[in-house]
């Protein structure tokens, strides 16, 4: 397994967001730029998140997965409903059909009952589900969604840019009102599978939306394709990684490419992620960009075999058909027609 010194690291700290771009701004953006090209993957620090609020964030986490595992089921996201929000045991959650050898929160937005979208029963939109025991869970996540979505806008006026679009381009299409998803993933040591090695945490896959903005713990184990080969993601100290997804390669035409990514602790401990989706609004109508470019292709078919560049339609649809597959029983209540459909 390749090391990854070529994933660049980016300061995003020249990029100020919500202010007109001068060169400094531009300089990050042509970075971020030749990272979506070259990788689909890149580090950011100077994000200006206080630690404090990531330590606080951790250690509720942390507790929440040490309780009994009846009371993190108490929260189970069959409880959720049509928020697809709440507790998933290990092997709970399906990548290419195959559990994955991870347990998690899934968390959103908090829309109440009174929220439009939620009113119409839109998939996705609704309230968290928080276990009682860790009250200081709530608080911890509700400030983290709120400072990593500022970041988010802030990264994308970096993508804008580096396509030679306003900043303003992705914010007044999609992300006006973005559909804000945030997973807290325990990974626990894996267990050796017929061949020696461990088995997945999460098997190989592309992110669905926008841009994905990860936070690792110390220990490590996300790997990455590129071109031909599979290489280390290390952690680095105060970083998030960020990848984009199948929206944005879908709105580039294939410039922009979303990324092969996996996930296998082979460190012998607990191992937690906090990876935090930042995506179209789920009514907007995703359309390519430069629609009198064709899209660019590489020969090879896709690891789920679909045609990003044929979709049209919402990105509601497209989502749907995905997390559908991920969780198929939950999935068969709340997918119109009862069952995950094909792209």
């Amino acid at each position: 397994m390749s090391r990854a010194p070529e994933i660049p690291l980016i300061d995003l700290s020249p990029l100020p967001g919500g202010r007109d771009p001068d060169p400094g701004a531009r300089a990050v953006a042509r970075q971020i730029g030749e990272a979506c090209r070259q990788h689909g993957f890149f580090y950011i620090v100077g994000h200006g998140l206080d630690p404090q609020l990531f330590e606080r964030l951790d250690l509720a986490s942390r507790k929440f997965f040490a309780l009994p595992l009846t009371e993190k089921m108490s929260i189970a996201m069959q409880h959720g409903g049509r928020a697809w929000r709440g507790y998933f045991p290990v092997g709970g959650e399906l990548t290419s059909g195959q559990p994955d050898l991870k347990e998690g929160l899934y968390l959103g937005t908090e829309l109440g009952s009174e929220h439009p979208s939620v009113q119409a029963g839109l998939p996705l939109h609704g309230s968290n589900l928080f276990p009682a025991a860790v009250p200081e869970l709530r608080p911890a996540v509700t400030a983290y969604l709120s400072a990593l979505t500022a970041i988010a806008h802030r990264v994308m006026e970096g993508v804008a840019l580096s396509l030679g679009l306003p900043p303003s381009y992705f914010y007044q299409r999609y992300t006006q009102d973005p559909l804000i998803l945030f997973r807290i993933f325990n990974y626990p040591p894996s267990a050796p599978g017929p061949d020696g090695a461990e088995g997945w945490g999460v098997g190989e896959h592309t992110d669905y939306g926008l841009l994905t903005i990860l936070k690792q713990d110390g220990i490590g184990g996300l790997q990455i394709k590129t071109q031909d080969r599979w290489i280390e993601a290390p952690v680095i100290p105060e970083s998030f990684v960020c990848n984009i997804g199948d929206m944005l390669d879908r709105m580039t035409g294939g410039l922009y490419r979303s990324t092969l990514h996996r996930v296998r602790n082979s460190s012998g401990r607990q191992r937690l992620s906090y990876p935090f989706f930042f995506d179209p609004n789920f009514k907007a109508v995703v359309e390519a960009i430069d629609t009198s470019r064709a899209p660019q292709e590489d020969g090879q078919p896709r690891w789920d075999r679909a045609n990003l560049h044929s979709f049209q339609g919402t990105y509601g649809d497209y989502l749907m058909q995905k997390v559908g597959r991920v969780f198929p029983d939950l999935g068969q209540t709340v997918l119109p027609g009862g069952s995950p459909r094909k792209l």
